[in-house]
């Protein structure tokens, strides 16, 4: 059962971009360490803003699903956590 709460929707969007940060250090980063791919996001930052991106993009899937299954409170949610990850890419983009 899929709930529909404001807070449901923020947990879901706080946690989703994590999966996507995860799935991206897997997929083109595994063979560094944790500690490893901590640096080299320090020298690169271009790094960081690409997994936002991505984790960006995941939330935005999962905020349509949400709107399809009509669960707006979740996807409003959602949406506002999106909204603030994207300040953050924003942010990091021009001032890292």
């Amino acid at each position: 059962m899929v709930k529909n709460s404001y807070l449901h929707g923020i947990l879901v969007g706080l946690v989703v971009p994590f999966a996507g940060f995860f799935g991206f250090y897997k997929w083109k980063f595994s063979v560094f360490t944790i500690k490893e791919f901590g640096t080299i996001i320090i020298h690169q930052k271009s790094i960081l803003s690409a997994m936002i991106s991505v984790s960006l993009l995941l939330n935005g899937a999962v905020l349509t699903f949400f709107f399809q299954k009509e669960k707006d409170n979740t996807a409003k949610g959602i949406f506002i956590i999106t909204c603030i990850y994207a300040l953050v890419a924003i942010a990091c983009k021009w001032f890292l």
